[in-house]
């Protein structure tokens, strides 16, 4: 039986919660060899946040966040200052870097950042943890791997959601993500390299786990291999056109890999 809960909080901390969107993927029953040495063989495992720990935005949408963002700027005379296409974006961080491209480091893009951050925190109440990860995380920690997260969300939202899911001695301090300096997001590696710095990590011994092309690409910068996270066939597709070798739909397999199951 499924479990479908209202929100992130209702969970307990290893809950399996399959959704229409995490269906579309095929499973992965099985690894390749090269796969299987990749993931035994990380001894620094470096997260995204948002898509390979949890879908954010499942309750409090990211459209809605964006139409906000919009609208505040409407209201303060603003509204030509994104294009007809950047104010239909459904990505509140796409939105965000447009007006930062346009007034870098602003007093309108710090609290335009500090709006997105209130909202990223609303929707931590309402995130769906993705299947597996919160085992998987644990096994990895528990094997010795130093785990760290390096997102473009917030750092605070980041801590804010392993705290419920009493995930957070697995990764902490090691908690990186968005500052104000918006040019410093990922496809920039520098939230990856703070991370390496920090854990004293070798990038050779390194795996960036994401699931966009912005995460391959800092990988890439930063010099560590990559293992992306797909939900569906759209994802898939982005990650394998910007050169990703390893692709998942599923962290089942992994897990098991780790535990000696596979």
């Amino acid at each position: 039986m499924v479990r479908r809960p209202l929100g992130n909080h209702h969970d307990g901390p290893d809950t399996l919660l399959v959704t229409s969107d995490t269906k579309q993927t095929e499973p992965v029953t099985e690894l390749t060899a090269e796969l299987r040495g990749l993931i035994t063989g990380a001894r620094f495992v470096l997260f995204d946040f948002d898509g390979p720990i949890c879908r954010l935005f499942a309750g409090h949408k990211a459209e809605q966040v964006a139409e906000d963002q919009v609208r505040w700027l409407e209201a303060r005379g603003l509204r030509e200052l994104l294009t007809d296409e950047e104010r239909a974006e459904p990505d509140p961080h796409a939105v965000l870097r447009a007006v930062d491209r346009r007034h870098q480091g602003s007093d309108l893009v710090i609290e335009l950042e500090e709006r997105l951050t209130s909202q990223e925190l609303r929707a931590v109440k309402l995130a769906y943890p993705t299947p597996y990860v919160d085992p998987l995380i644990r096994t990895w920690h528990a094997m010795g791997a130093r785990l760290a997260i390096a997102t473009n969300n917030s750092p605070l939202v980041a801590s804010r959601y392993l705290a419920t899911r009493g995930l957070t001695d697995c990764f902490a301090p090691h908690i990186y993500g968005r500052t104000q300096d918006l040019s410093l997001l990922k496809p920039h590696p520098h939230c990856l390299n703070r991370a390496l710095s920090a854990l004293g990590a070798e990038p050779s011994g390194t795996l960036m786990i994401g699931d966009a092309d912005t995460d391959f690409q800092a990988a890439e910068r930063a010099g560590v291999r990559f293992l992306g996270y797909a939900r569906n066939e759209g994802k898939e597709k982005i990650l394998r056109a910007a050169g990703a070798e390893f692709v998942v739909g599923s962290w089942e397999p992994l897990l098991r890999t780790l535990r000696g199951q596979a």
